[in-house]
Order: structure tokens, then sequence, then C-alpha cells
């Protein structure tokens, strides 16, 4: 019995190692195990319930920009700790882990692309680094490629998702929603669209600003969209809250959103709506405008 016992240990020892880590993972929405190599092929989708997980800015940047077509603006724009904010840990020092940790400078990439063959002006955000909030940065960035997008006459594309302003940088955070919403009326005033897509999750002053916006609002299957978190207003009115409340269902039925498109066919659905407010793509247009 007792080497009985030892051989059956070796062989689940043997087993486990066996196997490498890092090739099933467990989907939150089904509790079914996947194949990591067939989530990632299916753009991070679960093949059996199509549960949408987090997806990288790079992933995204290579979802939506036709190939070798993406040109970078402002990258090196960065934060700084100009109130010297101290909390469980220093303002710099999170983002020092953070830019460790993403291998990026802050939440959000912008730049000059081409969708389908259409130059576009476009916006991602990025909520593994810090909740991707919106500082005096990300607001910046998001308002030059606004502003760039208007002067060029470029649609404006922007993928959303934040946790909210960025405390460490006080009423600098707060004032990027009013900047952020300013360009985008220019850019409205110059006859130019913008389009919005809302990803998990995409809350609080984001939402209330430039999020919102969108001549046409978008949103991922299963996303949170709000401003306040469910809790905090629940609190506050003392009721019970609606099934789904802050979820795109719930939404598109109260008229918050305009399409909830899943994430395989959002490349194309983005390219018909330019179509419909730019007119077709013509043969004649060079393949390649300056950057």
């Amino acid at each position: 019995m007792t080497l009985f016992g030892k051989k059956k240990t070796v062989l689940k020892k043997a087993r486990k190692r066996d196997i490498p880590d890092g090739l099933w993972l467990k989907c939150p929405a089904c509790n079914e195990m996947i194949f990591r190599e067939e989530q990632e092929k299916a753009l991070r989708v679960c093949p059996l319930c199509g549960h949408h997980f987090p997806m990288s800015r790079a992933e995204r940047l290579a979802m939506l920009a036709d190939p070798g077509s993406f040109v970078e603006w402002d990258r090196d724009l960065y934060s700084i700790d100009f109130l010297g904010f101290v909390g469980v840990a220093s303002y710099q020092d999170k983002l020092e882990s953070n830019r460790r940790k993403t291998g990026e400078i802050d939440a959000v990439t912008c730049g000059r692309a081409r969708l389908d063959g259409r130059a576009i002006a476009l916006g991602v955000m990025d909520f593994e680094f810090l909740g991707a909030s919106m500082g005096s940065v990300v607001g910046e960035k998001i308002t030059r490629v606004i502003e760039r997008g208007t002067a060029e006459r470029l649609p404006v594309i922007l993928v959303c998702a934040s946790g909210g302003a960025r405390m460490y940088e006080g009423m600098m955070s707060l004032m990027q929603m009013a900047k952020t919403s300013g360009a985008l009326a220019r850019h409205a005033d110059g006859g130019l669209p913008f389009l919005s897509v809302l990803t998990h999750p995409t809350t609080a002053g984001v939402m209330a600003s430039f999020a919102s916006l969108g001549d046409v609002i978008l949103a991922e299957p299963g996303a949170l969209i709000g401003f306040a978190g469910a809790r905090v207003i629940k609190e506050t009115i003392q009721q019970d809250l609606p099934p789904g409340f802050q979820r795109p269902d719930f939404l598109l039925r109260h008229g918050l959103l305009d399409q909830i498109v899943p994430r395989g066919e959002l490349k194309v659905r983005l390219a018909q709506l330019l179509d419909c407010f730019c007119g077709p793509l013509q043969p004649s247009e060079p393949p390649d405008l300056p950057v």
C-alpha cells in the first residue's frame, strides 16, 4: 500500500509537470476552461459564450488599424507629480511601476491610421495603466488627436476605457473634461465625424465628457458603462436598481448607446459608419497620405 501510494504521488507530480502553465484559462462568464490560443485568435473573446476579455492597446490598434498604417502622435508627453501627492505610495512611484508593467508612457495612445483604407485620427485608452484614469497628459493627448483630426479633416475614433479622473492631479484632472469636450465641439463645427467606442469599463469623468459625445456611440458586449458606481447610486436614491443597470443592453434600450458591436465585427462596422458620414472611399484616393 505504501509503495502504491508513493507511485501514485510520483505520477501526479509528473503529470502536473507535463502541462505547461498558461495554456488554459477559465471564462468568468460561463466557467468553462478555454484554450488560450483559441481565445487569442478570437480577439480575446470566449469562443463558447462570447464573453469579452480585456484587450491590450497594442491588440486594439492591430485590430482596427490597417497593417503598417498607424503612426503615433505625441508619444513623448508624460505625466509628472506636480502636486507631490503621497498616499500609500507616491504618484511618481505609481507612474514608474505602471510604465514598467505596460511598457507605455501613459494611459492613452493616439495617432494617425487607416481603417479599411480610410485615413483616421485614432486614440486607444488602456485600463492596465492606472485604470486609464484621465490626468492632464491623457486629456492633452486626446485633445490633440481631436484637434489634429480637425485640422487635417480626418474623422476621429476613440476607443474609451477609464475608471475616472486621476486623483493624484487634483483639479487639473477634472479640467480635462471641459478641454476634450471643447475640442470635440470645434470638430463638429467643422462638419467632421467622431465615433466613440465604449469598452469595459468606461466610467466617471471620461463617460461624462468625450466618451458620450460621439455622433455614433458603440459599445462592446458586457461593458460596464456609467458615471457613479451602482452602489453609490443605490445608497443615494435609496432604491434598488433595475437588472442590467449600467450594462450595454440596458443603456441601448434607454437611448444612451446607438449600437452594441461584438469585437470581431467592430472594424467592419466602423468602416460602414465612416462611409455613411464621409461617403464611400474613392478608388482614386492615394494609398498613403503624409503623416
